[in-house]
């Protein structure tokens, strides 16, 4: 039952991660870069947010996957 789930989070991370890595490509980005040297606040977080979320997905499907196979 938790195998959807971890795919489901899988699925949610990498929208995330693109949805971060076209934030970091804007012009707000590009504005911020140019005066503080960083992208924008949101697109590192929807970065980050979106790793988690794959590795978290990734952990429970891979954990569920194991148990179910012993079975």
């Amino acid at each position: 039952m938790r195998i959807p789930i971890g795919i489901i989070l899988i699925v949610i991370g990498v929208i995330l991660l693109i949805l971060g890595i076209q934030a970091s490509n804007s012009f707000a980005s590009d504005v911020s870069r140019l005066f503080t040297g960083n992208p924008t606040d949101r697109s590192v977080w929807l970065i980050i947010g979106g790793v988690v979320a794959i590795l978290v997905g990734a952990g429970t499907a891979a954990m569920n996957w194991k148990a179910l196979t012993k079975a």
